[in-house]
């Protein structure tokens, strides 16, 4: 595949509205060609999705998943414009499908711009250091910062995850898809992810301990 510059990315996001890895994958598999990578994402439906981003989503469903006998749960909240949609069977699979996806890849946010920058910094701080160690030479730590810190922002943020049932695709291709094929604008607000015992310290002392303890 051809190497694609963030300039023509950025080109190709401003006139499609499509997704950035979207246009990134366009280029790619169009050799760079601005004109062929927009009739790409046309064919595979993404530039339509995209029309329809801006439209407002206020209608939706808040479904639930619960894996491995009631230790992980999710609750997550997704937005289409009407109650006709939120009610369309494919809509609901969809919702499914995600709360089962963040169940499994435990994401920590939605998309990158709700990313904390304390914890981006925090991630950051700990690569320098690594580079530190390793005694690579400091003028290409930026280079190699950059690359790591992409692939932590894919890795924490839901809609850039490669999607669990079908990792050729991320959850946001999955996502305009059905935009496409429903003809609504589709949103995931927001989603919460509950382990049991997580953030609980264990008790290593026995109910014969514990009793012991009090009678002395």
């Amino acid at each position: 595949m051809a190497e694609v510059s963030a300039a023509a990315v950025k080109e190709l996001r401003e006139r499609t509205g499509a997704g950035m890895m979207d246009c990134k994958k366009a280029l790619a598999e169009t050799g760079g060609d601005m004109e062929k990578a927009i009739d790409w994402l046309r064919k595979k439906g993404l530039a339509a999705a995209a029309k329809k981003a801006g439209r407002a989503a206020t209608e939706g469903l808040v479904a639930s998943y619960i894996h491995g006998n009631g230790r992980i749960g999710v609750l997550v909240e997704v937005n289409c414009e009407t109650d006709f949609v939120a009610r369309n069977e494919a809509f609901q699979e969809l919702v499914k499908d995600i709360a089962m996806h963040i169940a499994a890849a435990a994401p920590m946010y939605v998309r990158r711009e709700e990313v904390d920058p304390e914890v981006l910094e925090r991630e950051l701080e700990v690569y320098r250091g690594q580079l530190r160690e390793q005694g690579k030479p400091e003028h290409i730590w930026d280079k190699i910062l950059e690359g790591r810190k992409e692939k932590f922002l894919k890795e924490i943020c839901l809609l850039e995850q490669p999607f669990v049932k079908d990792p050729d695709k991320t959850v946001q291709d999955v996502i305009n898809e059905a935009i496409s094929k429903i003809g609504e604008n589709i949103v995931v607000r927001r989603f919460a992810r509950f382990v049991l015992g997580e953030g609980l310290e264990k008790k290593t002392e026995s109910f014969a301990d514990e009793v012991a303890k009090l009678q002395g």
